[in-house]
């Protein structure tokens, strides 16, 4: 099966020879803006998550469970995410492979047991102070299982090339 891959060539007049280019035109795209947006929810479900486990010393196991999704596919979609910013071709070739659909499958699956779980055990903390933050966390993990279905629909037409 053959693709074909667009590479946008950019020519700096740099008195050095170590210019770090950005392709900033990724960020334009839809894949690029859904990585984005992942990326920071991510970081809101860890921030709110090590905030209140820290300060509350809960250990149960949803929690524990979301917190690990959130900061496992947060590091990995931001890893994903540089790869694409720093290299000119990576964003159009790691596109056309199943990688990314098998990725935003997965993260999607997990982020989604992961935010249903801890939203069912939510009620334990309804007369705490937690409730209203865990809630917020766990709608912010279900935002961010859409956003990586999402993702996997355009990786599946790019892997497919339709």
């Amino acid at each position: 099966m053959s693709h074909t891959v667009t590479i946008t060539r950019t020519t700096t007049t740099s008195g050095t020879t170590s210019a770090l280019i950005i392709n900033t035109g990724y960020l334009k795209t839809i894949p690029g803006l859904l990585k984005l947006v992942q990326l920071l929810l991510g970081a809101a479900c860890t921030g709110v998550m090590l905030y209140y486990l820290d300060h509350y010393a809960v250990r149960r196991s949803a929690e524990l469970f979301f917190l690990l999704m959130a900061v496992t596919f947060m590091i990995a979609t931001f890893c994903l995410l540089t790869s694409c910013l720093v290299s000119l071709s990576t964003g159009g070739i790691i596109s056309k492979t199943i990688y990314e659909l098998i990725y935003h499958t997965i993260a999607c699956i997990l982020i989604l047991a992961a935010s249903l779980n801890f939203i069912i055990r939510i009620d334990d903390y309804k007369r705490t102070n937690l409730y209203e933050p865990f809630m917020a966390a766990s709608i912010m993990g279900l935002v961010n299982a859409i956003l990586y279905c999402i993702s996997a629909v355009y990786a599946r037409r790019s892997y497919r090339g339709i």
